[in-house]
Parts: C-alpha cells; structure tokens; sequence
C-alpha cells in the first residue's frame, strides 16, 4: 500500500521537489511484474545523495536487471522527518512511495565514519527495528519462518568505509558488500530471487549469500578479546574479498534532478584506483588496481549524456584525473564537438605535476572553472614521508601554468599532523604559499589569491599510516601558528578542520565491535548529519556522552592523546610490561625522533606503547577484510616513510609488490592517448536574434512543488535536450535569452503562466511547440506559442493583471449566502487599508481596493474536520512595479468585512493579462 505522502510532501516544507521522484530518466517499474525489489538509500540529504556517481549506476545497474526493481530514497529534511513521526507515517521510496518495509532489501551507502546515525535515523523513520538481533527477534516473535517475503528487509551497506573497517557497524546490517558493486549486486539480487522462491529461512539465505565473494554477513562471525575477528561457523570464509569491476560509463547517465543538488552536472568516470600510493590515502588504497576507461567509450558517454540531460555542465571523475594519460584528447575532443552549446567542463582535485597548457585549455573558456591542487605537505621532506611524489619545481610549474592561462585564485589542500612532522614542516605551508604568491606576479595582472583548507590527518584503515595518532592538543598547536603565520600574508584565505571532529572520526574508523552501542547511544542523543557544520557542536556532544556512557572514554582519551596503540587487548598488558621495560628498538626510536617533543616528554614507554615490530603485527579489527594488499608490505611501507624514501607509482614504473595484482583483483590497465586534436576555439555567444516566440504554459500536479529558480534551470535543459537554437546573451557569463513572465508561488498551480524565447535560426511555431512539449514533464503542459516581434517589449514588462482562483476554508458555521454577502460587502466598498512593510523596512498604507477588480464566489462546500471552503475567483492588479494584489490580500479583506479567520488552502492562477 503506498504511503499518502501528498498530506506531507507540501510547499510548507523546505524544497518538497527532493521528494517527488519524478526525475528525469528516473526509471519507474511495474511492481507487480518484479521479483525483487531493491531501495538503494544514501543516508544523507536529496541534493549529496542524488548527484552521488556510484549511486546513479547502481541504480542504473539494478533496474536494468529483468524481474528486479530499484526505488531511491534519502535522509528526509527535519521539517518531513518531524512529519513523518508526528502522523506515524513511515519513511518512503520516493519513486513508488511504498513503505521502506514493503521491500526485499534496503541498501545503505556507507561512505563517511560518522555517517551510521543518519542511517538509524532512516532506519527509523521506517518502522525497521534498528539491529539485526532485534529484526531477528521481530521476525521469531511472529511464530512464523522468517523469509524475504516477512516483516522487513534485508538491510545492508556499502561504499568506503563499510568496505574499510565494518566492524563497529557490524551490529546494524544483516551484509555489507565489499568494494565495486556493479558486479556485486546483481549476483545478490539472483540469489535473493533463487532464496525467494524456494522460501528459505532468513539465516540460511544469508549463509547463501556469504558464499558470495565480497559479501561479509558479521553475524557468522565473533570478535576475539584482541579486536580480531573469525569465522563462527566452518562453511564461511575466514576472509572476505573485496570486489573489483571494471567502470562502464554509460550507466552514469541518469537522473536528471529538478531541484539544484551539490553536483549539478553530467558526470563521468574515466579512471577507477590510484597507484600514487600516498601513504595517507585510503581511497587510493582501497581501489587498487587503476584502471583507464576506453576514450571512445568516454567520448560516447558525454555526448550521449549530454543529449540525454540537457547539462550545461560535465566533470570527469577519477581519484587522480591527470593520470589518465588520455584526458587532454578526450577533454579537446568533447569540447570541440560541444563548441557551439556553452558547455564547460570542471575536474575535482587533480595532481598539479601533471597540470599543462593542454589541460588548461580543456578547462578554459567563457565559463572557467574553479581550479583544486593538493600539495599536501609544505616541505619536500613532508610530501617524501607521505610518499605524494611532488616535488617544488613541479608544485611551482604547475601553479604558475595556471596563473598564465588566466586563473587568479587556486584551491589548495593541505594536511597537518603527518608522520615524522616538525614545526618546520608547518610553518612549511604558509612559506610555500607566500612563496607561489611571489613568483606568479606580473604587469597588469591581479596577485594570485589562494583559497586553502588545510585538514588534520585521521589515520585510516589499510594504510601505512593506520598505526600512527596526533593528539588533539598537538592539532590546535599547529593550527595557531599557522593562524598566526597567514596574518601577515595577503590574499589567502585558509579554512581548517574542527579537531574534535577528526578525533573522532579517527574512533569510530579504527574501532571494533564494541562500537555499535556508542553508534546507537550517539544518534538517541541527537547525533546526526555529522558532516554539516551547523550541527557540529551538537554532533560532537551526543557523541561524547555515548563514549563516556558506554565506558570507553579511556578508550577516546587514547585517540585524543595521540598514542598509537589503541587496543584493549593490550590495556590489561600494561601493568604487567611496567615489571619488564624494555630498550626502545631502532624502529621506536626512530619513530619517538619523528614525533613532537611535547609528546616524548609525555610518554612513559610501557603505559603507551609505540608500534615495535610486535605491535604492528597485533591483530586489527579490520584483517579479515582482503583488499589484495598485504599487510607485511603496509609494515614496510610504514619503515620507508620514515625514512622518507619515495615508491614509484606502479601505473607507469615497476611494481611495488603490494600484493594486489593478481588474479582476484586484476591487474594496472593503462591506455595510451590518441592524439590530442587540434583546438577548434571557444564558444563564441550567438548574438543573433532571428524570431521570438510567446509561450503559454502550465504548472500542475507535482510540478507545483518546484521553485521558480528550479523552473528557469528547467526551461535551459528542455531547450537544449530538444536541440533548439536558442540565442545567448554576451559578457563573460553567456546565458540562454529565456525570460519567464514572473514567478507563481511554490505550491501553486496554474494554467496562465508565459515564458518568451528568442532564437537564433527561425523555426516554424508548430515544430517549435512539437520539440518543447516532447521534452517538458506532462504536468508542464503547453497551451500555446505565438511569434512575436523581435522589438517587442518582454512579457514581464507587460504584465498587468493576474487572475486567481483560490480556495479558502474556516472553522466557522457559514452558508453559501454569508459568503456571497460577504463578497458583496468587499466589491461595494471603495476603500480596504491595509499596511505593508516595504523593502527598507518602512510601513505604508494601500488601498487594497484599487488594485481588486473583478471578484466572484465560484463555489462552496464542505472540508475536512467540519470546515466549510470556497472557491473565489479574482482579478487583480499584477504590475511589475510593485502594484500587486496577493491571494494573501484577498484572505485580509474577507476577514476585514467578515470578523471571521480564513485559511488559505490552495492558489491557482489562470492567467496572466498583458498590456499593449
């Protein structure tokens, strides 16, 4: 039974379009005709979770599979969420607006440490117990055999941090699916199908799908007392592998969102892992081996995407775009064929050793976009030690190319806390700014400004780096000298991470099993959305209470003392190592050399122990999980950094005999650039202006809820998915020559509303309105097209009067004839004052009066909870200038003659009148 979300989902809440469902290229299935019936969630707000690439093709993916179904559904805003309780409703797919609860299997990307309270929120929300125990008991208690088709879902999650260290969520998930998904989840889905059918209990359809490669069901599995973790039973694997597909590009065109969202673009992936081997890097990581998309299919995909959606925007996507050795050729190829339609392209964080002038020019043009380096590390010692493969002349030569090609702020990002870092190191920043600042100077140019965040390393799972801390203290001593030191520069802006928040990424992300009670105490007490900062200070309380509630404030102490063993197994050792002390080994000693001397001064050797060969080797709470690298060579890796020596990247130059490649994982796949073609030019604006033609439009059913800015972006995309030629204005920010009349308030419908466009290329009216009305939603439906003269004034200097039909209820005991009295009363009045606080915030008096002209009682009747409604229909003044009469106004002057409260319950508006 769906859910009747159209009580909740209205124009009272924050951008109820989040809600709708009615994308483009949104793909809505037959329910009935479906076997399984998947709801792919991302635990955060629509606008992150509906431009997330892996989101989209898997969603893609999934619907493309026969007999299986895929609904969407996000972290509901806290005006829907409050709602949702206070009605008893449950949390909805937004596509079907089922239940969360009427589905086979509900999956959460899990991509972020702190991210599991807003999927208990969800969790929830939908009625769905919030463990897997307790789903199991739910399931028992029903006296039935629990199966797929019973009380709720097979909950599980994916993404990177799942993959990672699941354990401290392992209490929450019947599954995780480990690494790439493309492949994955469809081999879940026909086991589930095959389970369904043969109706096979909850547990042993688990047990199937742990047979699954890359699939890990935590409950088939114990943690011993030092945080490691084993298999329960003889019939699962005692280590779980993580999955590796190859990246298709055309799954990633999809999903064409009415309302703005965080990346509100066209996106496509060129390049899958990294082999830089940045020894902070988790993703880099995790995603080995690299693998290079074919051009051809990249080229097809942004064309074909770009046709699709109607974008006026694409990124290319890849943890180090610039190693995709073909992204000059395909960046000039797009954009040569893309030349004439003002489309730009943007890149996220790319490597600034590699950035050239045939990157720039792929980057360039009317719209330039912003550009992100990461340095990293402000000394060479520093960015050696992390292994970043940077070195000064190659940080300068890429910079200063960008300054060249006309770039005068550039994002840099920046770590502090590293392994082996001294105050030189940091100060090392702010130097090698001022330093970039000094050499790109010129005549008749503006100074290079520069935008940095500089974050505070968090150790990470599988990472050379994942033994090593920084105390809190030692992080907010960094920072203000660096405070300090940008004072005396112009030109920077430099942005810094909230230290608590690492620290406690750093718990959580390091942590075992007994987490999952910190987890679930910290979103009781209102811990969620962790990664907005508006929320951050409430966030981090919640958390700190769950820590200390649930007796592992020790524990967090560790983490905010910077010690490196952050094990219990090990806390009951220590009385007894302080009988035995033992010298420091070479390695101790040259890791107590790398750390600051406040904290050696703070160590008494046997109470915090530093990582000796024995302590590297102590079991993690994550080694069960095989991500193809080895931990000896992480060990090593570790060895090497301190004494900063350098591993090339395995993509270009030898192998780094990590452990990866091999016949689980694969192997590098690099492919040559084709040759870069030639530079066919900018976008040059069409200012020609060849015909111009008056729309008349509506705006119904869901499409009320979508806001006038969300309707302009519309109008740019039907136009260009429909391949119409469509004049531009000129200046350095070319836009579309489309003007809607006015704006109509969210949540009201009508039937009157006018947009003009102006084209460069005459194009028959009927042809005009077949193309527009082919690519607009159907509760957009067109009414009318018209040519009108070039030299004619816009509609929106037109505009005159608008005419209305409102619906207004009241509690009062009212007959059809006091309404019509009342409307009589009002229409033989001459004068109805009414103050209104202008713009600058003075009060005036108007004549509502003046601006009324015609007003009518169309019908009456009777409403929910014993009101009595009416339809009025007015005319009214609708100038540009000011001179308005709102429903709102018609709503006073009833209430003026009546002495009786009035609700507004609906606005349509049938048209707009325009002078002459």
């Amino acid at each position: 039974m769906a859910v009747a979300v159209e009580r909740l989902i209205t124009s009272d809440i924050l951008k109820p379009g989040r809600y709708l469902g009615n994308e483009r290229l949104a793909v809505h299935k037959p329910w009935d005709t479906t076997a399984i019936r998947w709801v792919l969630t991302y635990p955060e707000v629509y606008e992150v979770g509906a431009s997330n690439l892996g989101h989209i093709i898997l969603y893609n993916i999934l619907n493309a599979q026969p007999r299986q179904l895929c609904d969407r559904a996000y972290l509901p805003g806290k005006d829907l969420a409050a709602k949702l309780r206070e009605t008893n409703t449950p949390l909805f797919a937004v596509e079907s607006k089922r239940s969360l609860t009427e589905f086979d299997i509900l999956g959460f990307s899990l991509s972020y440490e702190l991210g599991a309270t807003n999927i208990l929120e969800m969790l929830d929300l939908g009625g769905i117990p919030l463990t897997w125990r307790e789903r199991q008991k739910a399931e028992e208690a029903r006296g039935e055999s629990p199966n797929l088709q019973s009380q709720f879902p097979l909950i599980f999650a994916g993404g990177q941090t799942a993959t990672s260290n699941p354990e401290p969520y392992a209490d929450f998930f019947e599954f995780f699916a480990l690494g790439d998904g493309e492949e994955l989840l469809p081999e879940i889905g026909l086991v589930l199908e095959e389970g369904k059918q043969a109706r096979l209990s909850r547990e042993n359809l688990l047990l199937d799908l742990a047979q699954i490669p890359g699939v890990y069901v935590p409950q088939f599995y114990e943690m011993a007392e030092d945080g490691s973790v084993h298999p329960r039973r003889p019939d699962v694997p005692k280590r779980i592998l993580r999955r590796v597909a190859t990246p298709i590009p055309a799954y990633s065109i999809g999903l064409v969102p009415y309302v703005e969202t965080v990346h509100d673009r066209l996106t496509i992936e060129i390049r899958r892992g990294c082999t830089r081997g940045c020894r902070f890097c988790q993703p880099g990581m995790l995603t080995r081996p690299a693998r290079d998309v074919e051009p051809d299919q990249v080229i097809e995909a942004i064309e074909q995407g770009m046709r699709a959606t109607g974008y006026n925007e694409f990124s290319l996507l890849s943890l180090s775009c610039s190693d995709y050795l073909s992204l000059p050729a395909v960046g000039m190829e797009i954009k040569n064929r893309l030349k004439n339609e003002n489309i730009s392209l943007t890149l996220p964080s790319q490597r600034v050793d590699r950035f050239d002038e045939n990157i720039a020019n792929i980057l360039g043009g009317t719209r330039q976009g912003g550009l992100t380096f990461a340095p990293e590390a402000g000394t060479q010692r520093m960015r050696d030690i992390v292994n970043k493969g940077l070195t000064n002349e190659e940080l300068l030569r890429g910079v200063k190319t960008a300054w060249e090609q006309g770039w005068d702020k550039i994002k840099l990002y920046f770590m502090i806390g590293l392994p082996g870092e001294t105050d030189v190191d940091v100060l090392g920043i702010a130097e090698t700014v001022n330093w970039l600042q000094r050499e790109c100077r010129g005549k008749g140019r503006k100074p290079l400004n520069f935008n940095l965040t500089i974050s505070n390393f968090t150790p990470k799972p599988h990472t050379p780096f994942q033994w090593h801390s920084v105390s809190t203290t030692e992080f907010k001593r960094k920072q203000n000298l660096l405070r300090q030191e940008f004072r005396r520069i112009k030109g920077v802006k430099v942005n810094f991470t909230d230290v608590r928040i690492s620290a406690m990424e750093d718990f959580v992300g390091r942590g075992d099993r007994n987490l999952g009670k910190v987890v679930r105490r910290a979103w009781e007490l209102g811990a969620g959305m962790d990664s907005w900062y508006e929320n951050l200070d409430q966030a981090f309380s919640a958390w700190a209470s769950a820590i200390a509630q649930a007796g592992l404030d020790w524990k967090y102490r560790q983490v905010e003392n910077g010690e490196w063993n952050l094990f219990h197994a090990q806390e009951q050792k220590r009385s007894a190592d302080t009988q035995n002390p033992q010298l420091p080994t070479p390695v101790q000693t040259r890791l107590i050399a790398s750390l600051p001397t406040p904290l050696i001064a703070s160590l008494p050797t046997p109470h915090s122990p530093l990582p000796t060969p024995h302590s590297l080797n102590i079991p993690l709470p994550w080694d069960h999980i095989d991500t193809g690298i080895d931990k000896k060579w992480l060990q090593e890796d570790l060895q090497r950094a301190l004494e900063a020596a350098i591993v090339p990247d395995c993509s270009f130059e030898g192998c780094s005999h990590c452990g990866v490649c091999g016949t689980d994982f694969g192997h590098n796949v690099v492919i040559e650039s084709p040759a870069i073609p030639k530079f066919a030019g900018e976008f040059v604006p069409n200012p020609t202006k060849a015909q111009r033609l008056r729309v008349w439009f509506g705006k119904q059913g869901n499409m009320a809820l979508i806001s006038h800015l969300d309707l302009i972006r519309l109008f740019d995309r039907v136009v260009r998915r429909a391949g119409l030629p469509i004049a531009f204005t000129g200046g350095f920010h070319p836009m579309p020559r489309i003007s809607v009349a006015t704006a109509l308030a969210l949540g009201a419908t009508s039937s009157g509303e006018i947009v003009d466009f102006e084209l460069t290329v005459p194009v028959e009216v009927d042809t005009f309105r077949e193309q527009l009305a082919r690519e607009m939603p159907t509760d957009i439906p067109i009414y009318n097209v018209e040519q009108i003269d070039l030299k004619a004034s816009a509609a929106t200097q037109l505009l005159e009067s608008a005419e209305y039909l409102i619906t207004v209820a009241t509690l009062a005991e009212t007959t059809p004839i006091q309404w019509q009295n009342w409307i009589d009363i009002i229409k033989a009045k001459e004068e109805l004052w009414y103050e209104q606080i202008t713009k600058s915030g003075k009060s005036q008096l108007i004549n509502l009066r003046d601006r009324l002209f015609e007003l009518e009682l169309v019908e009456t009747y009777n409403s929910k909870a014993e009101s009595i409604s009416s339809v009025i229909r007015y005319l009214g003044s609708y100038r540009q200038d000011g001179l308005l009469l709102r429903p709102e106004q018609i709503l006073f002057m009833l209430e003026s003659v009546a002495s009786v409260e009035f609700q507004l319950l609906h606005i349509h508006r049938n048209r707009l009148i325009l002078g002459v």
